[in-house]
């Protein structure tokens, strides 16, 4: 486990700061918490997690709410595969350690409870944070976003202890860092360094009466036990450091916002049936009604049968897989709604997700085989496959019609 006290000063006061740097699936780093946690006595311990992931891990029957037909009609379809499929990968990783994601943050609390101690989330909501990690990409990094989680959603790769403590080196993590920020920099700038910014500023902020347990009115907290993956550990040091001297000042709130989209990314979904009725009424006006109407059909089959595979490869139910057909069209022309939203929630009607679907959620994400047997996360794949379909139709679609047009 990385360890880093620091001593800063506030107003004359002298206040101490542990953090602690942990590999979120390490045993180790769960006995270490736990032992630094009762050893030191705080005033304040902090713990890298959000109010969302805090109750996921406390109420056993948090799953159990899951409404897979609200969550696609909000259009938080992506976000939820997003999250489901972070959230296995970890759990894949521990496999075979006796350790679930998150437990050190567990132990930390539960450390805390025992010795009186408030504790306080100080992570950004994990909805926010892909959400702005999202709109950060452009289009080309948002395939290789989605690619990057479809290919460890899919992974089998699995990590020794030894492996997993080795994740708690800087010079691993450092290396680890530089290969996402090369890959994806939008994504690492909003899942590293304005986490590092977020963290940094609750740990400073929090006082003893904000914790969660206090009754206690605000106060300063002279000692303070901060639990973070190490990732962010150097991260959060130095940006504590420049608060402590007066160099920056985090506004919280801004790190909470999700920009509005741009004009060119309001008109972008628009841009391709523009394109396609344009070159369909092209061919009306130039070479007559019957091309025209072969330019349609040749739309509507492209479109419609690629969203309706993308619905078989899910393995979807017969309506879904029909309702992909006839939908791809109505979503292609209405970009307020998609193919995967109608797709998806028949397939949630038909197969209406089961109470030990929801217990066995974040187990079944792990797996290939689990994705296809567990119903909210077949829902989802029937959604996401029926959608990435429909796209891949409407882009073939125009360079065809086209050709029929110049022929």
């Amino acid at each position: 486990m990385s360890e880093i006290r620091i001593a800063l000063q506030e107003a004359g006061l002298e206040r101490e700061f542990i953090l602690i740097g942990t590999a979120h699936i390490s045993k180790e780093s769960i006995d270490e918490v736990a032992r630094v946690v009762k050893q030191e006595k705080p005033d304040m311990v902090c713990v890298e997690l959000d109010e969302g992931r805090y109750k996921s891990m406390i109420e056993k029957d948090s799953w159990e709410k899951l409404d897979v037909v609200k969550i696609l009609k909000e259009g938080k379809g992506f976000l939820l595969m997003a999250n489901l499929v972070l959230s296995g990968f970890q759990r894949r990783m521990g496999e075979g350690l006796g350790v679930k994601p998150g437990e050190e943050m567990r132990a930390a609390i539960a450390a805390a409870q025992e010795s009186g101690v408030p504790f306080a989330l100080c992570d950004r909501e994990i909805q926010t944070t892909l959400r702005r990690a999202w709109s950060a990409c452009n289009f080309w990094n948002k395939c290789k976003l989605l690619a990057s989680l479809l290919s460890s959603a899919f992974s089998s790769e699995k990590l020794s202890e030894s492996e997993i403590e080795k994740l708690k080196e800087h010079s691993e993590l450092d290396g680890m860092m530089r290969e996402l920020a090369e890959y994806l920099p939008p994504v690492k700038t909003v899942l590293i360094d304005e986490r590092d910014q977020y963290l940094a500023a609750k740990i400073w902020t929090n006082r003893v009466g904000d914790g969660a347990g206090s009754d206690a009115t605000s106060a300063a907290n002279t000692k303070v036990v901060a639990v973070v993956g190490a990732g962010h550990l150097a991260g959060v040091q130095a940006h504590l450091e420049k608060i402590a001297a007066g160099k920056e000042t985090i506004d919280v709130g801004k790190l909470e916002k999700v920009a509005g989209s741009g004009v060119i990314s309001k008109l972008l979904p628009w841009l391709i049936p523009v394109a396609i009725l344009a070159l369909i009424v092209a061919g009306f006006l130039r070479l007559g009604a019957d091309v025209s109407l072969s330019m349609l059909s040749r739309w509507l089959l492209l479109n419609g049968s690629l969203a309706a595979v993308g619905a078989l490869v899910s393995l979807a139910h017969p309506l879904s897989i029909l309702v992909s057909f006839f939908g791809a069209p109505i979503g292609t022309l209405n970009p307020f709604v998609s193919v995967g939203l109608f797709s998806g929630v028949v397939e949630a009607v038909m197969r209406k997700p089961r109470v030990s679907d929801a217990e066995t959620l974040i187990n079944d994400v792990s797996s290939l085989k689990g994705i296809y047997r567990n119903r909210i996360t077949r829902a989802l794949l029937v959604f996401f496959l029926s959608s990435l379909g429909g796209a891949i139709g409407n882009f073939i679609s125009i360079p065809a019609l086209a050709n029929l047009l110049a022929s």
